[in-house]
Parts: structure tokens; C-alpha cells; sequence
């Protein structure tokens, strides 16, 4: 006696699905996505700024922790920049006598090195952003431009809580309190969104090849000789004029030297409106767009290849 075994065979497969061997398309069909992709730009924004409590929380926190090991404590917030002036103040006001011709040299030099060392620090510390916080990075999923951005808010709190001394020192050397103090403010504003616009471009490069990090004190030490920094660039402009145009040119619209001025034309009495650089609100706006902007597009092109490899 012989037995049929009734045993339905598979239907044919629609020529349009997703065969086993198409992972994406299978992917595609179960709603699946990839882990960590980078979202649109848009939607990046609205991620950042739900963020912005952690942003602020963070800078705060490496704010506090950044001396607590030291017997001083944030004393050396301050301490710092104003040890810096007097080494600058004695070998370039007194020995190299870049202190000639420039009233109020002591308000100038210490307002140039507290601008600058905002700058400095917040670039440093987003080359290291990412590299040096894999952990963070790795562990949680969160937008990795708040890394960079919270640096950059942390030597913004720092340099506000140095301010004080700046004010004290001001005030000591005869500086009158003006009107013109209020646009410190915004030109702290643009230097801060400048900042985190290089911080971020920065950050996406020593992501990528960490060994960035320890080149960029000597670039950004020999960017500070060219901005104005222990010295007056109007008054070496006014004096070499034989100088190659270009040269002036990078001069006049160096960044960093125009949030530098910036800060002295609202705080120095003496420092008049003609030693600014022509169309210098156009240019900080400018370049704080064209650094915060661009490098925030920059850095999330490359937001899903952080803390991989």
C-alpha cells in the first residue's frame, strides 16, 4: 500500500521582493535603520537644542573640575592670563618697547591676552573633543557637536569669571566706566559662536587624525604674534606701508585680532574708533557666520563616523 503525502509547495516570489540575500532591502521592508546614521540637518538642530541643558551642565561641570585638584582652585581661572600679561608685559612692553606710542598699554595688553586665550583654549579644547572622549562618545547616543559646543561654553564661563580682575585692573589704571562696555557683549557673542565654529572643525580633524592635537600649539602661538596680541597693528600698519598688500590685507581681517579690538574699542577709553579695522562689525558678523556655520555643517557631514574604527 503506498501513501501520498500531501505537502503544499511554496508560492512563486513576487519578482519585486526583497530576496534573503538584499540586506538593505530587507531592512527597508521591516522598518529597520542603520545604528548611529546621521540625521538630516534639520533634525540635527532640533536634537542639539533639546540638548542644551546637557551642553550647559557639562561646561559647567569640566569648568569646576578643570582646578580642583590644585591647592588655589579656580583662582588660577584668573591667575592664569594675568601671569601670562606679565611675562608679555615685561619682555614686549619693557625689553622690546611695544609699549611705545600706545596709551594705556597696560589695559591693552591684559584685555589682548584675556580675548585671546578665550580663543586659544576654546580651540584646543575642541581639537580634543572628540578623541579625547571616546567613552562618552561610545557609550551614549547623543548629538557629538555638543562636545565641541560645551567646550567652547566652558572658556566663554571661564573667561566671564576672569572678567572681574579685567574690570578691577581697568578700573586701577584710570579706564572710566562707559556706554561703550555694553558692546562687549556682542562682540563676546561673535567671538563665542567664531569659537565653536572652529572648535567643531577642529574637533572633526583630530577625530580623525589625533596626532593634530600636538601640532596645534605652535600654530596657534605663532597666530597670536600676528594678532595684535602684545602690540598695536594700527600703529605697525601706519608705519609699513611698504609692506605687500596682501599682507595688510591679513592683517586688517584677521579674526582674531578683530574680536581683540573689538573688546579694547568697548572697554579702552583710549582706544579710538579710528584704529579699528574698516567695516569691523561686518567683518566679526562675517567671519563668526562663516566659522560657526560652516564648520557646524562640517562637522555633521562626519557625525556618524565619530568614536568608530
Amino acid at each position: 500500500m503506498s501513501q501520498v503525502l500531501d505537502t503544499a509547495l511554496p508560492a512563486p516570489a513576487h519578482p519585486d521582493a526583497p530576496s534573503d540575500d538584499d540586506p538593505a532591502a530587507l531592512a527597508a521592508r521591516y522598518g529597520l535603520t542603520v545604528s548611529g546614521a546621521r540625521p538630516s540637518l534639520p533634525a540635527y538642530v532640533r536634537r542639539l537644542w533639546a540638548r542644551r541643558h546637557f551642553i550647559t551642565a557639562f561646561a559647567t561641570a569640566r569648568l569646576t573640575a578643570q582646578y580642583s585638584q590644585a591647592k588655589l582652585g579656580q583662582v588660577w581661572q584668573v591667575a592664569t592670563p594675568l601671569l601670562n600679561a606679565a611675562v608679555y608685559y615685561l619682555v614686549f612692553g619693557k625689553l622690546m618697547g611695544t609699549s611705545r606710542g600706545v596709551p594705556d598699554y597696560v589695559p591693552f595688553l591684559v584685555t589682548g591676552v584675556f580675548v585671546w586665550t578665550f580663543t586659544q583654549s576654546s580651540i584646543m579644547a575642541g581639537t580634543r573633543a572628540i578623541s579625547g572622549s571616546l567613552g562618552l562618545v561610545r557609550a551614549l547616543h547623543f548629538p557629538r557637536a555638543a562636545l565641541p559646543v560645551s567646550y567652547a561654553l566652558q572658556q566663554l564661563q571661564q573667561l566671564l569669571f576672569s572678567m572681574a580682575a579685567l574690570i578691577v585692573i581697568l578700573l586701577c589704571f584710570g579706564v572710566p566706566v562707559t556706554a561703550s562696555w555694553l558692546l562687549a557683549v556682542p562682540a563676546l557673542a561673535l567671538q563665542f559662536v567664531f569659537n565653536a565654529g572652529v572648535a567643531m572643525i577642529m574637533a572633526r580633524m583630530g577625530a580623525k587624525t589625533p596626532d593634530i592635537a600636538q601640532l596645534m600649539p605652535f600654530v596657534l602661538r605663532t597666530w597670536m604674534y600676528v594678532s595684535g596680541v602684545m602690540w598695536s597693528i594700527d600703529k605697525v600698519l601706519s608705519g609699513h606701508q611698504d609692506l605687500p598688500h596682501v599682507v595688510l590685507l591679513a592683517l586688517e581681517c584677521n579674526p582674531a585680532a578683530i574680536y581683540i579690538d573689538l573688546m579694547r574699542f568697548a572697554l579702552i577709553d583710549s582706544f579710538q574708533a579710528g584704529q579699528l579695522p574698516h567695516h569691523v562689525w561686518e567683518l566679526a558678523i562675517g567671519w563668526a557666520l562663516l566659522a560657526g556655520v560652516g564648520g557646524f555643517i562640517y562637522f555633521w557631514k562626519a557625525e556618524e563616523t565619530y568614536g568608530r574604527g
